[in-house]
């Protein structure tokens, strides 16, 4: 599985489960489930309703939902949780996320990368990443003010997750740029040009002159 096909694989088990959840509440359409999977994690994860009907398309397949044969006043379909689908979703909640179920660290390969890419700026990579990170952490610790006195608390544990990786990863860079200052990196110079093995007949010529 390649890092891309990986995340895609846990995001759309994330919004299965998720799915699940919102259902175990009571009965809804597909519009109303996008609504309140936004809602519930303040749209960390925007959904368009295609990927929310496709994943009630495969829970369906799977007998974990079903089609109550009621629908509302503009005749959209709802769904309910079967009781497989209740034991699916009882036994997600039971079970710790291990570190094969979560994608790969894209930063931490792009960085290793850059240690052994000839004409890499290993460090440029390092500062920019951070400049980056702290303005994401800036704007987080702003909603965060605006939300603190929010009754909403789903939407405040997400935002306190989201600013705890932030200062993480802030944490990370410095401790990687003082690490590789240690060690001496600099900008790696370009890689050598492949050398040419000599031509014997034009050797030979320039001897003979």
């Amino acid at each position: 599985m390649t890092g891309y096909t990986e995340y895609a694989y846990l995001v759309a088990m994330s919004i299965r489960h998720g799915l699940l959840a919102l259902l175990e509440r009571s009965p809804m359409y597909g519009y109303q489930l996008r609504h309140e999977f936004e809602r519930s994690t303040g749209a960390t994860w925007p959904l368009n309703v295609g990927q929310v009907y496709t994943t009630l398309a495969r829970l369906e397949r799977d007998g974990l939902v079903e089609q109550t044969g009621e629908s509302d006043e503009d005749g959209k379909v709802v769904y309910r949780l079967t009781d497989a689908g209740h034991a699916e979703l009882t036994g997600w909640f039971a079970t710790p996320l291990g570190a094969t179920d979560r994608p790969r660290d894209e930063l931490a390969i792009k960085v290793a990368l850059a240690l052994t890419t000839p004409g890499v700026d290993v460090r440029a990579v390092l500062q920019t990443q951070r400049t980056a990170t702290l303005r994401h952490l800036q704007e987080l610790t702003r909603l965060k003010a605006v939300a603190d006195g929010s009754e909403d608390t789903a939407w405040l544990l997400v935002l306190d997750s989201m600013i705890f990786r932030a200062e993480a990863e802030v944490r990370w860079l410095d401790h990687s740029e003082t690490r590789l200052a240690r060690r001496g990196f600099t900008t790696r110079p370009p890689a050598p040009a492949a050398a040419v093995a000599p031509d014997p007949a034009g050797t030979d010529q320039a001897a003979r002159r």
